[in-house]
């Protein structure tokens, strides 16, 4: 792992309808799709796909099968004349192995 401490590669959940039905249809049963449980996270800028699985293998004592991740740009705001722009930042859509428990974020934090 890089420099970065386990707590500091995952900010938090990202608990969107979007992450909510990848988590829930993952574990569906009459689902055609053969694939773990997905989770999202907001991570830090600078962790790396094997960063981001150490983290969350530590943390949620689970097998990871793969680890997406995206970059968003901050989108530009307005207040009046002032311009300004909102904090850039990076996602991970973390796929655990199947058979693997269902994860709660709150249970392992």
């Amino acid at each position: 792992m890089s420099k970065l401490a386990v707590w500091d590669i995952l900010k938090s959940p990202v608990v969107t309808e979007k992450s909510v039905i990848l988590k829930e249809e993952s574990t569906d049963e009459n689902s055609d799709r053969n694939n773990g449980q997905v989770l999202t996270f907001k991570v830090d800028k600078k962790a790396t796909k094997i960063d981001i699985k150490g983290a969350v293998e530590e943390i949620f004592n689970v097998k990871v099968a793969a680890v997406r991740t995206i970059q968003y740009d901050g989108k530009m705001k307005r207040r009046g004349r002032i311009e300004g722009r909102r904090a850039s930042w990076k996602k991970a859509y973390v796929t655990l192995r199947k058979g693997e428990p269902m994860v709660d974020y709150a249970e392992a934090i």
